[in-house]
């Protein structure tokens, strides 16, 4: 059986929707018809696609309209492109369709073809996702007039025809939606993706900056030069930072028939790619590639970094993705692993993502004593420190995550080196406080969590607080896992800018945070704070404003070098989401993010951990 990619499988359901005119074709677009062009047979391809987004035929019927099949998918979405080899002249017009056939497609590439059908506008995702759509012919009628003809030649995207601006803002009276916009594929980068949509299209030889992940896709670029990080990708550094070169590429074969190349960030996916521009859910517009180049390997090496010295404190986040027991042995070797060796065996390590100690099983299991045996034996064997651990169950079903997972923040730490204070330990429901005792501020619960009946906390992770002491000095470390960004509109939405609607809750789990870290240093101005965790959102960000707030905290990847700041690669966008943010207590400090899991295909987290190091 082929391997289906996801962008390929979603949805014949809401596309036969839409075919049967049950939804709209994408919100505040019109399907209102303009005059026809006449005969029905006089209708083409460049008729049907128009100078807008959505089609002025969306719901009509079509007769014969003509055109050379170009690339035939027969998995997942099954259909076929043709395109018109007879243009308009007019650069807003797309001279190619796709024609979804909900079956395996008998035509073949090179045929000259004429297609009778519906015309409709597919959301890839459903309407609510914001995403665009994607014109199409359903429920075709297809007659083969020859077969064996010359393809149209490809239009090559490359440096020299994608504009720098990525998107025009959508129109205030249409809810920001650009979709009634008319495209100016000159001006901005979507528009000329969208005036191209179903083309034979190629790419030359890109660089790599979104390596090959599980469901056989990667992200290059034709822009070598577009914010390039130090390894190789492309950095997202703002909101205004699209990165307009960036292009997904699948392949139309089969993996049965040929397997896709595995590539890291930083290769060459030398002689390019040719095939159709697709439009799918999960990363917009996308080269479904006929031909394909090969990989050359850029030689990227996971990043090491260095020990902390004898009087420094080292404290790392690392999400871990799911750790249960019911992983393989070599998922647990290679994280550990990585704690020894790339990180140094920091003294402190606060995990993300730790499942209960029966994974997603949802009978409710909360504890997790069996996974965090598993995982500290591993960095034992691997080298490293017997390291004691605190935590706090979580209520089952309660923390958002996969269900039955009940993944939770862990403190790893080094009783060679720190310790730890335990006082008063919280439980799933209790808020640990801060008191004044002598000089010094003090958690009433350690560890503890940071206001868990807070309506910013539901569905979420809650934070985990906890005191530890090293050499005479207390610190204290709130780990974190923020809301996720499920639910946030693509890059490439038709609301631009897209909407982040997951933003709010991040804000307010900020806030709390923010204010909780003023009550340390309300009773002990130079307390040494540490926040650390997943907060799944940029160093740029809303929510790292609000956690900044105050001055209370500074944003360490602040501190490394632009070309560096990133701990996370989505859509071949080299981002920031892991964070360690410390009080000013702390001083002078040395932060590194160790890129060891998100550049690469073979990854043990896509996330990669962060490390400060600093003198209490």
């Amino acid at each position: 059986m082929p391997h289906i990619p996801r962008s390929a499988a979603v949805g014949a359901v809401v596309a036969t929707a839409l075919a049967a005119g049950l939804l709209a074709a994408t919100a505040g677009a019109s399907t209102a018809s303009p005059a026809s062009p006449g005969a029905a047979e006089q209708v083409r391809v460049h008729d049907i696609q128009g100078g807008t987004r959505v089609s002025p035929l969306a719901g009509q019927q079509v007769e014969g309209v003509p055109g050379i099949v170009t690339g035939v998918r027969g998995y997942g979405s099954k259909g076929f492109w043709i395109q018109d080899v007879r243009g308009d002249g007019d650069r807003a017009t797309s001279e190619a369709v796709f024609v979804y056939t909900a079956t395996t497609p008998t035509v073949r590439t090179g045929d000259a073809v004429r297609v009778s059908g519906t015309v409709t506008e597919y959301v890839p995702g459903g309407v609510s996702s914001g995403n665009q759509s994607l014109t199409q012919i359903t429920k075709p009628a297809v007659t083969v007039e020859s077969s064996g003809n010359a393809l149209p030649a490809p239009v090559t995207i490359s440096a020299k025809n994608v504009p720098g601006a990525y998107a025009p803002k959508g129109d205030p009276a249409a809810d920001n939606s650009v979709n009634a916009l008319p495209l100016k594929p000159r001006a901005y980068a979507l528009d000329l993706y969208e005036s191209l949509e179903g083309m034979n299209v190629r790419v030359g030889s890109s660089r790599v900056v979104g390596a090959t992940d599980p469901h056989a896709e990667l992200w290059v670029t034709v822009k070598p030069h577009e914010r390039p990080t130090r390894r190789g990708g492309a950095l997202y550094g703002s909101y205004a930072a699209q990165n307009t070169g960036r292009l997904q590429v699948q392949q139309l074969a089969p993996l049965s028939e040929r397997p896709f190349p595995k590539a890291d960030v930083g290769d060459v996916l030398t002689g390019g790619a040719e095939g159709p521009l697709d439009f799918n859910q999960y990363g917009g517009y996308t080269l479904a590639a006929r031909e394909l180049g090969e990989v050359r390997s850029g030689g990227l090496e996971r990043e090491r970094t260095r020990p902390q010295r004898k009087d420094e404190l080292a404290v790392a986040t690392y999400n871990v993705e799911n750790l249960d027991p019911g992983d393989p042995q070599a998922k647990f070797d290679a994280l550990a692993s990585a704690v020894v060796t790339n990180l140094a065996a920091p003294d402190i390590v606060a995990l993300e993502e730790i499942q209960d100690d029966n994974g997603p099983k949802n009978d409710g299991t909360v504890t997790a004593g069996q996974t965090l045996k598993k995982f500290t034996d591993a960095i034992v064997a691997a080298g490293g420190p017997r390291y004691s651990w605190r935590s706090i169950d979580p209520e089952n079903n309660k923390d958002g995550g996969e269900p039955g997972g009940n993944i939770r923040q862990v403190f790893l730490f080094n009783p060679e080196r720190v310790s730890f204070t335990d006082r008063g330990a919280g439980d799933a429901t209790t808020a640990t406080g801060v008191v004044r005792t002598g000089k010094r501020a003090a958690l009433t619960h350690s560890p503890g969590r940071i206001a868990p009946a807070d309506a910013a906390w539901t569905n979420s992770r809650k934070p985990l607080a906890g005191e530890f002491g090293f050499r005479g000095r207390t610190v204290f470390v709130v780990a974190n896992h923020f809301a996720s960004k499920g639910g946030d509109e693509a890059l490439t939405s038709h609301h631009q800018p897209p909407t982040r609607s997951s933003e709010i809750q991040r804000v307010r789990q900020a806030e709390a945070v923010n204010s909780f870290v003023r009550e340390i240093r309300g009773a002990q101005k130079d307390a040494d704070v540490l926040v650390v965790g997943d907060i799944n959102d940029f160093e740029f960000s809303a929510t790292t404003k609000a956690l900044e707030a105050g001055g209370a905290l500074r944003a360490g990847v602040k501190s490394l070098p632009r070309s560096e700041r990133y701990s996370y690669v989505f859509q071949g966008n080299s981002q920031v989401l892991d964070q360690i943010l410390v009080s000013p207590g702390v001083g002078r400090y040395h932060y590194d993010s160790v890129h060891l899991n998100a550049e690469f295909a073979e990854q043990n987290s896509d996330h990669d951990p962060q490390v400060v190091r600093f003198r209490p």
